[in-house]
């Protein structure tokens, strides 16, 4: 297993949960989602206790949903309210597993291990998405790689320079230096491309010609979000790394959601505060971004298919990987201390303060 459990974890965009259950399986566990007739978000283990049929394949019924198989009715709690013979005793220890379930910043989150454990005060911190100044939209994409690939990806923005060439791209991204640093268990990326020129993307967004300042700062937050700080400003707007409202700016949001241990549910969108209220904007540029983003899509099922068919051969690290090693190894710190605080529960307070 290649994720940390006791994590919240994106299952869908907003918009994809509705009265008709959705079928998604997150962490290499099938679930269902559905909307109650309060519009509240259920999560249930995808499997009717009775013969395993998948219970998204079922029957909606006010709140309930009913097996297609035999007719076991199963409340929005996952417990059994009607058995297949409806003069039969409903049995009170029939149940199917329940998850918790937050909905913050457009996403429904899901929290994967113990429920007991799940604080909605864990959630990341994606306040671009929900901030009344800045306007947020996105989209999805199922990935058939392990989302590890993501996340480097998105922490090494210098492979924009060729796989999106003709988008976001330039060869300035080769040539600025990288700052990396660990704050806790984020890591943080930060590169400033001063007086340069702007790529299509941004001279686009910012509406103007001439030269910019142009800046991408890539903060990896566990378990698998990646939140990048991007943007441009006139080179005589005086823009620094450390204030940069002056151009033009968002956020690329990024949740990686592990499916399988080589298949990833990929949400991505861009928050931005700017042309906030232009809602042919935000569609236009949506679609922009997802033009980008399906050339990383095809670059990392390659990658994929190339890791798995040179089993003897190991992914290498350079200078420009620094983010992603970085991040992989805050990964492995946290799971390693999530096995042994359940090998020996005495210990999960040390070894929570430890990682």
């Amino acid at each position: 297993m290649t994720w940390i459990n006791n994590q919240w974890y994106v299952a869908a965009w907003d918009s994809e949960v509705a009265s008709t259950p959705l079928a998604r399986t997150i962490c290499g566990q099938p679930i269902m989602l559905y909307r109650r007739l309060d519009r509240t978000v259920v999560a249930l283990r995808d499997a009717c206790p009775h013969r395993l049929l998948p219970l998204s394949m079922g029957i909606k019924e006010g709140d309930s949903i009913r097996c297609r198989y035999h007719g076991l009715l199963i409340n929005s709690h996952g417990r059994a309210a009607e058995m297949p013979l409806k003069n039969d005793p409903v049995n009170a220890s029939i149940c199917v597993q329940s998850y918790p379930i937050v909905e913050k910043h457009r996403f429904v989150w899901i929290w994967i291990g113990d429920a007991a454990l799940a604080d909605p005060a864990l959630l990341p911190d994606l306040w671009p998405c929900s901030h009344a100044d800045w306007t947020f939209d996105g989209g999805y994409y199922p990935l058939q790689c392990d989302y590890r690939l993501l996340i480097d990806n998105l922490m090494d923005l210098t492979h924009e320079t060729y796989v999106h060439d003709g988008s976001i791209g330039q060869q300035e991204l080769m040539e600025a230096p990288i700052d990396t640093h660990v704050e806790g268990n984020e890591v943080v990326v930060t590169r400033w491309m001063p007086g340069i020129d702007a790529p299509p993307f941004w001279r686009e967004a910012l509406k103007k010609q001439g030269l910019v300042d142009r800046w991408q700062i890539c903060r990896f937050i566990p378990p698998s979000n990646v939140i990048i700080d991007v943007g441009v400003a006139p080179v005589d707007a005086g823009a620094t790394v450390e204030q940069h409202d002056q151009g033009v700016r968002g956020f690329v949001i990024d949740a990686m959601t592990p499916a399988s241990e080589t298949s990833t549910h990929y949400f991505w969108g861009m928050a931005r505060n700017f042309d906030i209220q232009d809602t042919g904007f935000t569609e236009r540029f949506k679609r922009q971004q997802g033009g980008v983003f399906q050339e990383d899509v095809v670059v990392l099922e390659a990658q994929q298919r190339s890791i798995l068919a040179n089993p003897d051969l190991k992914l290498r690290a350079y200078n420009i990987d620094q983010g992603g090693v970085r991040a992989r190894l805050v990964i492995d710190r946290m799971r390693k201390a999530q096995a042994a605080a359940s090998a020996d529960p005495a210990s999960a307070g040390q070894s929570e303060a430890t990682s």
